[in-house]
């Protein structure tokens, strides 16, 4: 005879989306024991007599995914952009309205005149809309302010942000995003402040939990991010890096050297960055909202990332410029139409490989015992639908830390 284990709460009557492994691995009529904020078991429902659960609540049929992990956002901004997607409509080019004085650059001076009140009420917003869709875990990163003090005043949002909200939130400090105006015939300068005087900031405040660059004809050369990495690896930060999304100059190879946790973008990556990220264990992060609003038609090479077995995790990109994308679920559908990956591949991308691109793999990202209680109830038959159904909100329950939220 078994003997009787206690838990605090076992979640029962519907079919477990477990995403062990990446895959759907799905435990049908299956229940789920949490004790405090962590999950002791995972299995079918007829195996759960062995527990005595202080609470017990039955889904009363559909199915439970875990929590979705958005691992790449820009949620924390001022200012809008509507202007310049109207403007792109009408033909003119991103690299023309960054040449003009507008992209990143008039998002910077919104930041820089927002105080750190506006910046997080602006922001929650945005982020309330991500978690509506079952979302529980979100990296923020910084970047639109390009100087120390606006930098700064963005992580301090982002940590605000993450007191404010049930749900689990990472900051990553992207100083390296573009090279800001006062920099502008000077870029190295810049590098040189952010590796001397911001980031020894940045990890002395426990102000974020990695650092990005963005490698590209339009930002910095990889000579300049690996300065950064550098600067970063001696504080103890690891690296993420924004890679081969407009043209090919070696950062998925770059971010595989320093062991980064993602390269993201990657339309242009190729077989030797991949052959490197491979090795190295780099998650390829797919951001097909950019892709899409930018009416690109270099595809990144999925079928590559495959042979290769190179995890491929997918984000929203939110952003006021090139991903205004407040759904992470209608990310999963684009992974698919556009990229051609699978409802599975794509439902594991904002789950396991989500967690995996933000060093959380141990943790999150599937419904295994000793893995955090984050998961959501789905009232669907099967976990495809969540990539089938276009717009509008599905209803779910989504449990974080074990707690309904």
């Amino acid at each position: 005879m078994n003997q009787q284990r206690n838990c605090e709460h076992l979640w029962y009557g519907a079919d477990i989306v477990t995403m062990r492994d990446g895959q759907y691995n799905i435990i049908k009529d299956g229940a789920i024991a949490v004790d405090g904020q962590q999950i002791v078991w995972v299995g079918p429902y007829q195996e759960a007599g062995q527990f005595t659960p202080q609470r017990s609540t039955d889904f009363g049929g559909g199915i439970v995914t875990p929590g979705l992990v958005d691992c790449h956002t820009h949620l924390v901004f001022g200012g809008d952009r509507s202007h310049e997607f109207e403007q792109r409509l009408n033909g003119v080019s991103y690299s023309e309205i960054a040449a003009a004085g507008g992209g990143i650059l008039s998002t910077v001076r919104a930041t820089r005149e927002s105080s750190l009140a506006q910046l997080v009420s602006s922001a929650r917003h945005r982020l309330d809309v991500l978690l509506a869709e079952g979302v529980t875990t979100v990296e923020i990163k910084s970047g639109y302010g390009l100087e120390i003090a606006s930098e700064l005043r963005m992580l301090q949002a982002i940590r605000q942000l993450g007191q404010q909200v049930p749900a689990q939130i990472k900051a990553t400090c992207l100083a390296a995003h573009a090279v800001p105006p006062e920099y502008k015939q000077t870029p190295d300068e810049w590098v040189d402040v952010i590796c001397r005087e911001l980031l020894p900031q940045v990890a002395a405040g426990q102000l974020a939990d990695a650092v990005d660059a963005f490698c590209e004809y339009l930002a910095f050369t990889p000579a300049q991010v690996e300065k950064v990495f550098l600067a970063a690896q001696q504080l103890g930060l690891p690296v993420k890096l924004h890679a081969e999304q407009l043209s090919s100059l070696g950062g998925g190879a770059l971010a595989a050297r320093f062991n980064a946790l993602s390269a993201d973008h990657l339309e242009y990556a190729t077989e030797s960055d991949i052959a490197a990220m491979a090795q190295s264990g780099t998650v390829a992060v797919l951001l097909p909202g950019a892709f899409y609003l930018l009416r690109e038609t270099q595809r990144p090479p999925v079928a590559l990332f495959r042979q290769y077995g190179v995890p491929m995790a997918l984000a929203s990109d939110a952003n006021p410029g090139t991903s205004p994308a407040l759904s992470l679920r209608l990310m999963l559908n684009m992974g698919c139409t556009l990229f051609g990956m699978t409802p599975e591949e794509a439902l594991a991308g904002v789950t396991l490989r989500g967690a995996q691109a933000l060093g959380l793999a141990a943790s999150l990202g599937s419904l295994e015992p000793g893995k955090l209680a984050d998961f959501v109830h789905w009232p669907l038959e099967r976990p495809a639908e969540l990539v089938y159904w276009l717009g509008g909100q599905l209803p779910c329950r989504v449990i974080f830390r074990g707690e309904e939220r």
